[in-house]
Formats: structure tokens, sequence, C-alpha cells
């Protein structure tokens, strides 16, 4: 424990130590029987955090990432741009994002400022975003998804057997992007999504016309108490995927959001 030159008292470590970890301690417990829970924090899944957590939901949102962001961090090939569409700027200027249009409906975003506003925006709402965290299962009862089983990412990446925790929640969201890993997990569970073959009916290859008008026709309820956004919506239901182009992926979180919130009226 030393004096730091620019600090006008003196910093003990274990003082920073016990501060972090009693803050996370209550903010977790907070979060454990929640309203909505979500898989994923990319742009549908902190758009339906924001959505739902403004509307006075208690929302939990788990990345299994270090940082948040999907695909939308990556902008396209790692360019740090994003493309939206006419019809879904609002999401974007709702946080605060600067759009440029580019004409003919189209307008650029930069990504690091579209994810970090978006993730800001959620959070402002009143969600709580947890990142290092997967869902490796989930809550079943009485035929309905009921919660999360949440692990450390570092155990999965190790392989370690670990037991995990659970989270309780009304209504749970699969947000896991072109993986759908939520949905994956009910299917093994379950057996049967509800999907026309009732399987998981795998992305097809780009084709952003289609993919954007699919991505919000998709996201619907796959099984009692669990809805999928995003990229998910399209890898369930078979449709193209379409690159770094993210208006449907908002326009998904958003809808995904009001169908929770007539549910829990």
């Amino acid at each position: 424990m030393g004096r730091c030159e620019v600090c006008p008292i003196s910093i003990d470590d274990v003082a920073v130590t016990r501060i972090i970890f009693d803050r996370f301690a209550q903010e977790f417990r907070k979060h454990i029987d929640v309203d909505v829970a979500i898989a994923g924090a990319g742009p549908a899944g902190l758009t339906a955090a924001r959505y739902l957590a403004h509307a006075g939901k208690t929302v939990v949102v788990f990345e299994r990432k270090l940082s948040v962001g999907g695909g939308m961090w990556g902008g396209g090939m790692t360019f740090p741009v994003i493309v939206i569409q006419e019809g879904s700027t609002k999401m974007l200027h709702d946080v605060g994002v600067h759009l440029k249009s580019e004409g003919k409906g189209y307008y650029s975003a930069d990504s690091i400022e579209a994810t970090t506003k978006l993730c800001s925006g959620a959070i402002d709402a009143g969600a709580r975003v947890f990142t290092a965290m997967s869902v490796e299962d989930v809550l079943l009862e009485k035929h309905k998804v009921r919660g999360f089983v949440i692990n450390w990412s570092a155990v999965e990446i190790a392989g370690l057997h670990v037991d995990p925790l659970s989270i309780r929640a009304k209504y749970c969201i699969d947000a896991t992007g072109h993986a759908a890993e939520v949905c994956h997990i009910v299917r093994r569970k379950v057996g049967r999504l509800n999907t026309p073959s009732g399987d998981i009916e795998n992305e097809r290859s780009m084709c952003a016309d289609i993919g954007e008008r699919t991505v919000v026709q998709n996201t619907k309820e796959v099984y009692p108490g669990l809805m999928v956004a995003g990229m998910g919506a399209n890898a369930v239901f078979g449709a193209a995927r379409m690159g770094p182009i993210f208006g449907g992926m908002l326009l998904s979180g958003e809808k995904a959001a009001r169908f929770i919130l007539k549910k829990l009226l």
C-alpha cells in the first residue's frame, strides 16, 4: 500500500478487490430471478434489452465473449463501418448514433460507435449485461423454457468440469447469432421446435435482400418461453444471411421485445 502521486488518498489493493467483489455480488444477486434473460449481446439482443428495460422489465443479458456487439463490432471485414437501410434508422438515432445518408435508402454508421451506444442505451434503460458468461443449458418447467443455466466462458473454453448456476426468467431470448446456441440446446432436450420441420433448418448463403426481410419475419417464439432474434432467427428457419447490413437485426430485437411485453402484461 502506498500513496499515488496523482491521488490524494492511499490505495489499498485489498480494498479495491473488496469493492469489485461486493458490487458484482450485489448486482448478480439482483438478476438471478428476472423478467427476461437474453443470451447474446449483439445488436438484436441489446436492442431487445433496451426496449424491455425501458418498459420497466428486469432484464439480464449474458454474453460469452469479453466484449459486446456480436457481428456489428467488426463492421464489414473489420472495416469499422456498417450499413442500415431506411425504415430501421430509429433504433440507432434513439441512442445517439451518427448516421450518414448514402443515397437510395442506405445509411452508414461507425460500427464501434453503434455497438457501444447500443450497449450504453440498454444499460441506461436499466438492463444488466454480464460478459464472459455462457449459456450451457436451459431450465425447463412444464414444457416451457423458464431460464438459463450459465457458466463462465473460461470454464467452457478450458473444458473443465465445473457445475453451473441457474437463472430464472419469465421469458428468454436466443440472440446468439449464427450458432443459435440456445435453440440447439432446446431442440436436443425436447426433440422439436416450432418450425415447419420441427428441426433447425440452418442458414442459407448470403443474400442481404432476402435475409434482411426474413430475419424480422422469423423472429418468433420457437418453444414456449423462448424467442429467437437476430441472425439466429434465420439460422433456425433456414433463411439467408445478410452480411454487414444491420437494419433487420435491430428490427428483430424490437419485435422480440414487443412480443414479450404483450405476453408479460
